[in-house]
C-alpha cells in the first residue's frame, strides 16, 4: 500500500472516533454550562487535559516511528516534538480561531511558552515509553481523542467569553476538526513522513 493510500485509509477509519469524541465534549461542554460551573474550573481542567494530550501523543508518535524501523533516539525526537507541535495546534490554535469565528472573546494561551514544564515533562515521558516499546499504536488513540476533544473544549470555555450553550452546533465542528486533523497528522502521518518509504503498518 502506498504512503498516501495508507494515510488517506486512516483517515477515513479514525473520522468516526473523531465525531464520537466530539460528540462527548458537547455534552460535557452542555453539563459543564448548565451547572453553573466558573472559568476557573474550565482552566484548571484544561491544564490537566493538556499535558495528558501531550503525553499520549508523544506516546503514540513515537511508537509509530518506533514500529516503522526507527531508532529508539529518533523516535523520542520525532514522538516529543511531534506531540509538542501538534499538540499546541489541536488544544490551542484551532480552538482558538474557531472560538473566534463563532464571535468569541478569544485570549491566546500558550503553555508552551507560559509554564513549557506543562509540556515538556509529560512530552518526554511519553516519547521515551512509545520509543522503547514501539507497540502502543492502538489502544492510546482512542483516549487520545478523547483527552483531545476534551483540551480543546476547555481551552474554548477557559480562554472564550460567548454564551457556548447557544453555539453548540458549531462547536461540534469546531472540534471535530480541531481533533481529526492534528491527531490524525500526530498519530499517523507525521511519523510516517520520517519513515523509509514501503514500511506502511500493516494491521
Amino acid at each position: 500500500m502506498s504512503r498516501l493510500r495508507h494515510i488517506a485509509k486512516e483517515l477515513k477509519e479514525h473520522a468516526p472516533f473523531t465525531a464520537f469524541g466530539a460528540g462527548v465534549g458537547v455534552i460535557v461542554m452542555v453539563a459543564v454550562t448548565l451547572a453553573g460551573l466558573d472559568l476557573e474550573v474550565s482552566h484548571h481542567t484544561f491544564h490537566v487535559m493538556h499535558p495528558a494530550h501531550m503525553l499520549l501523543s508523544s506516546i503514540v508518535t513515537a511508537a509509530m516511528f518506533r514500529l516503522h524501523r526507527g531508532g529508539i533516539g529518533g523516535s523520542i525526537a520525532v514522538g516529543f516534538l511531534g506531540a509538542a507541535a501538534i499538540c499546541t495546534v489541536s488544544d490551542i490554535l484551532f480552538p482558538y480561531v474557531g472560538g473566534a469565528l463563532l464571535g468569541a472573546r478569544m485570549d491566546l494561551h500558550l503553555c508552551l511558552l507560559t509554564h513549557p514544564w506543562f509540556v515538556v515533562i509529560p512530552g518526554l515521558v511519553g516519547a521515551a515509553i512509545g520509543a522503547f516499546t514501539g507497540r502502543w499504536t492502538k489502544c492510546p488513540h482512542a483516549a487520545h481523542v478523547l483527552i483531545s476533544t476534551l483540551a480543546s473544549l476547555f481551552y474554548l470555555m477557559a480562554f472564550g467569553v460567548v454564551d457556548w450553550l447557544s453555539l453548540f452546533p458549531f462547536v461540534f465542528a469546531v472540534l471535530f476538526i480541531a481533533v481529526w486533523i492534528p491527531c490524525c497528522a500526530s498519530d499517523i502521518v507525521f511519523p510516517l513522513l520520517f519513515t523509509r518509504k514501503g514500511a506502511c503498518h500493516r494491521r
